[in-house]
């Protein structure tokens, strides 16, 4: 596999204007010994403090390393991660915070694993120096339920130091609170991902921007992952299926209702089961149809943009590798 030389690393700023010299700072030292050219992408998404006039001097000290793209106001985290990667030119991306809780120190080592093959390295921050009852505990629970939910089993989904391979970032927006989804996402396209220890440090400046409301938010963006990861091309599936139980168990009322009719006098009509029954049979047939549904706008979804249901990982023709683009995943 050819050595991949081009790295940015998108950070993601909200009100850290204390952290931020000390950060580029420890990003310097990170990169000094690697032979890669590299970036910074600082993505101010919308900071009250000087956290803008301060990245604008980082980018005017060293123009070639630092890139600062300013969102008009606060879009939140996830917006901001998706402003850098599509402002970044590197064929791999490093996600991590600002708030200095993040080591770069950390990003050579996951180079090391992009380059033995790896299409995902996502940081596990072993020993956590947060606050554990309002932090660390409600992290780990959700982590488990993604796991167990999406089959991505990861002791740290919450950490945003991971690293990407580009083309696993392709053919997926992220919305609402998804930008920890994103190895779910890599996982759905064939992505190789290794969880790795990564160092964490309490928080020297300023205060952390997400409570426990996070959790509630977390909790509904996994309906949609779950949704998108294994039905997106297949909903009927889904509706189908349950439509497909929902009447089976109509017609095991009804049967019921009719064996009580022959072997006791019962009536069925008079019986509360009986409109049980029909309900869940009518609830039945329209989830089939809405599966349906679902199919149709499915297929113009993809043939109308010219999207592929596949990823290509990569061409070999006559002993070569070629160059994946789009033209050749159709």
């Amino acid at each position: 596999m050819p050595t991949l030389e081009r790295l940015s690393i998108v950070v993601p700023v909200f009100n850290e204007e204390e952290n931020l010299p000390l950060l580029y700072q420890a990003i310097c030292s990170a990169m000094a010994a690697i032979p890669w050219v590299w970036e910074v992408v600082f993505v101010n998404d919308g900071s009250q403090d000087r956290s803008g006039e301060v990245l604008e001097s980082l980018a005017v000290f060293d123009p070639n390393h630092v890139r600062v793209v300013e969102l008009r106001r606060n879009f939140g985290q996830t917006a901001a991660i998706a402003a850098g990667i599509d402002h970044a030119f590197g064929d791999v991306i490093v996600l991590m915070d600002a708030d200095l809780q993040n080591d770069p120190a950390d990003i050579p080592m996951m180079l090391e694993k992009i380059q033995e093959g790896y299409d995902v390295v996502s940081g596990w921050r072993v020993h956590r120096k947060d606050a554990f009852l309002t932090r660390t505990l409600p992290s780990r629970i959700a982590n488990g339920l993604i796991s167990w939910v999406t089959g991505v089993h990861l002791h740290d989904y919450g950490c945003t130091l991971k690293a990407y391979r580009r083309d696993v970032l392709t053919g997926f927006k992220l919305y609402g609170e998804m930008h920890r989804f994103i190895p779910v996402y890599a996982h759905g396209v064939g992505a190789k991902i290794i969880e790795v220890p990564v160092r964490h440090h309490p928080r020297r400046f300023g205060k952390a921007k997400y409570g426990l409301e996070r959790t509630l938010k977390v909790i509904l963006d996994l309906f949609t992952v779950k949704f998108l990861n294994s039905y997106a091309n297949k909903p009927i599936y889904l509706f189908g299926g349950t439509g497909a139980i929902l009447i089976f168990l109509s017609t095991l009322l009804l049967l019921y209702l009719f064996i009580r009719r022959v072997f006791f006098g019962i009536g069925v009509l008079t019986s509360p089961f009986f409109q049980m029954a029909t309900m869940i049979g009518i609830l039945g047939f329209q989830s089939i149809l809405m599966g349906l549904i679902a199919e149709l706008l499915v297929r113009t979804y993809h043939e109308s943009q010219g999207k592929p249901t596949y990823t290509v990982r990569r061409i070999i023709r006559e002993g070569v590798e070629e160059p994946v683009s789009l033209s050749n995943t159709r």
